[in-house]
């Protein structure tokens, strides 16, 4: 049934397929978020992504960075791109990044020219973008042309049990039909990272996922205190009754399925280079860092479990919040886009879960805005790796 299911999105230059048209200001660094918000603020229908860093970074820190902004300009949701730095080396290179894909873009440096003027001709350009890519029309799409990230949070024993099983439902279901998926949280694997490696593939992707799960390992025992007590379990999902790492683990890895291998292990904001699959990405646990990675790495719609209740969204990519628990379903039902605590009910089984989750899914490409959306929820944070120069 998945196979033959279709939505309509947006075809770009590339052939790849998104399902937003979004027109975005892009800062390359911190101090050029104030012209990027003047120019959202001139231009309606645009949206500017301030961030925090950029500056004095260096080596794999600065690779990383320029990957992330380059990689959410040339994300298929993603219809046109303004770049705004201090410096014109730096945002020649991330406009040449995004150029690669064959969509509008335009870079402006704010040196030798000041805020006033750069926002002003940045903002005549932000309308031609926004007045060419609302002329844009959906067209139909298969599910092998969809790209679907995930990862869970607020975890409680909901999750494990319900809200993270069917987004393996869904995961076992879209890849035959080929689909592009990818979960990640690298540190939330604890305790079941023997069973993840197993999930490989190849013998090939177990190596470089074993190898990536040590050196984040390996980083966190070097620099923590004494242990990792509400950060890893959170303070919440101990409340919800996760009282170890281990538990929240063999949860956590119920988002990939019964079935599906995962066919390779990407770095942190890389795109999927070997076709349709399942893949993990080395990310941070934290919802933010992890939804902002997998959008640049070319993802369109993301599936996020929820037992205690998170809200994060992405400005880019629509995040799609479902939860077992029906307490969260109550109180939190403004966040919740999929409610399947009838799964611990007995009122629906896990296929029948999977199937609803499908549906809320092709319906958000197809138009509907998820709930962070209507909420204003547009989370955006890059990925530091070590301090700056």
């Amino acid at each position: 049934m998945a196979a033959e299911r279709i939505f309509m999105g947006y075809r770009r230059e590339n052939d790849r397929v998104g399902i937003r048209n979004h027109v975005v200001v892009l800062p390359v660094d911190d101090i050029s978020n104030a012209a990027c918000e003047a120019v959202a603020n001139n231009i309606k229908g645009v949206q500017a992504l301030p961030h925090s860093y950029g500056r004095l970074q260096f080596g794999a820190d600065l690779e990383l960075t320029f990957r992330t902004l380059i990689g959410t300009g040339c994300n298929p949701n993603v219809a046109a791109v303004i770049v705004i730095g201090i410096e014109p080396g730096w945002t020649k290179r991330i406009v040449d990044g995004i150029a690669a894909t064959g969509k509008p873009v335009e870079g402006f440096a704010i040196e030798e020219h000041g805020d006033i003027d750069t926002v002003a001709r940045a903002s005549r350009k932000a309308k031609e973008f926004v007045q060419w890519a609302t002329e844009k029309q959906r067209e139909e799409a298969s599910l092998d042309e969809l790209h679907i990230a995930t990862k869970c949070g607020e975890s409680d024993t909901t999750s494990g049990l319900g809200s993270c099983p069917t987004v393996g439902n869904l995961i076992d279901k879209v890849d035959v039909a080929g689909a592009t998926t990818c979960f990640g949280e690298t540190s939330e694997l604890t305790g079941a990272e023997m069973i993840c490696a197993d999930r490989a593939a190849t013998p090939e992707a177990r190596e470089k996922f074993v190898r990536t799960w040590n050196a984040y390992n390996d980083f966190i025992n070097e620099n923590k205190t004494d242990d990792l007590s509400e950060s890893q379990p959170t303070k919440g999902n101990i409340a919800g009754g996760l009282t170890t790492i281990e538990e929240k683990a063999f949860g956590n890895l119920q988002k990939i399925g019964k079935v599906a291998r995962y066919i390779d292990v990407l770095e942190p904001a890389e795109t999927p280079a070997k076709g349709a699959g399942l893949y993990f990405m080395d990310t941070s646990s934290a919802a933010a860092e992890c939804n902002t990675l997998q959008a640049a790495a070319g993802f369109v719609v993301h599936l996020f479990p929820t037992g205690q209740g998170n809200i994060i969204g992405n400005p880019i990519m629509p995040v799609i919040k479902l939860t077992a628990n029906p307490k969260t379903a109550r109180t939190m039902a403004e966040h919740i886009d999929l409610d399947v605590s009838g799964l611990l009910r007995r009122e629906m089984n896990l296929d029948e879960a999977g199937d609803r989750l499908i549906d809320i899914t092709l319906r958000t490409c197809n138009g509907r805005m998820t709930a962070a959306e209507a909420l204003g929820h547009r989370e955006f944070v890059i990925t530091k790796l070590y301090r700056s120069a």
